[in-house]
């Protein structure tokens, strides 16, 4: 789903949990019992993820319609 979203301009952004700069790294988003594998940028040390804004109002909204319509 990064290809739907430029994480480059969310480079050098820091984890509100423990100040770690985030790195890109895949990692799973499930919803209703699916889930798929993605790279967004997450914390290396706590695991946080960053899921951009125009992703979980777009994409993960069509997605999430999706699912829901099965």
């Amino acid at each position: 789903m990064s290809q739907y979203v430029d994480l480059s301009m969310y480079e050098g952004w820091a984890c509100a949990e423990c100040g770690e700069i985030l790195v890109k790294g895949k990692v799973d988003i499930s919803y209703l019992g699916n889930s798929f594998p993605v790279e967004l940028l997450k914390c290396p040390k706590c695991g946080l993820v960053l899921i951009p804004e125009e992703l979980a109002l777009g994409k993960m909204a069509e997605v999430e319609k999706a699912l829901e319509d099965k």
